[in-house]
């Protein structure tokens, strides 16, 4: 293994009528389609700069010939089940086969950069939990040396209680908290962000 970091990345394949389910209320599913895919291509040249193996996991299919290298990006699907049990499984695959600091991230967050990424493995040293807090009150970003499997259970996943519930699973745990950041999953995360416009001229 060349590197003990890795990188998750967890995607949905981008079908219409599939993805970003509520945005596509105001601006319909093709253009909810082209942001997502947008936001694909912004994830994918923001995990390229970062210094880790990287892992992209697929909803539905693990689709060859894609955006994500397989030089650069191993290739796995999502496990069934809800997200925690997703990400549950990811992590847990991750640590058995040999990673030491282990962060993952979605695909719907255009203000991520390689630094934050970064900066998340770097506060994996001095601490148990890495949380990157979204403004909808869920997070963007999770980084762990080892399992606690308690953050992936018990959660309504995609509400505002998520970080609070998963922070309360960690009070015995050493948690660094990254910048608030805000991801897109309705009109208005993007109405008035300059990165969009040009999808509504």
């Amino acid at each position: 293994m060349k590197n003990n970091k890795l990188l998750l990345i967890f995607t949905r394949n981008p079908e219409l009528g599939k993805v970003k389910t509520r945005l596509a209320k105001t601006v319909g599913d093709e253009t909810a389609l082209e942001i997502y895919r947008f936001l694909l291509k912004k994830t994918q040249e923001v995990a390229q700069k970062v210094i880790a193996e990287k892992a992209v996991f697929y909803s539905e299919k693990i689709t060859e010939n894609d955006q994500w290298n397989p030089e650069i990006f191993q290739k796995h699907l999502q496990l069934e089940g809800d997200l925690g049990m997703k990400m549950q499984h990811a992590f847990e695959q991750s640590f058995e086969n040999g990673y030491e600091k282990v962060v993952i991230i979605g695909s719907d967050l255009y203000d991520i950069t390689p630094e934050i990424i970064e900066n998340a493995f770097e506060n994996l040293n001095a601490n148990d939990v890495v949380l990157g807090p979204a403004k909808d009150g869920g997070y963007y970003l999770l980084g762990m040396k080892s399992i606690h499997k308690p953050i992936f259970h018990h959660k309504k996943w995609g509400t505002a209680s998520v970080l609070k519930e998963t922070l309360e699973d960690l009070t015995d745990k050493k948690v660094f908290l990254l910048e608030e950041l805000n991801d897109v999953d309705v009109f208005e995360d993007i109405e008035f962000h300059p990165a969009f416009q040009h999808f509504f001229d």
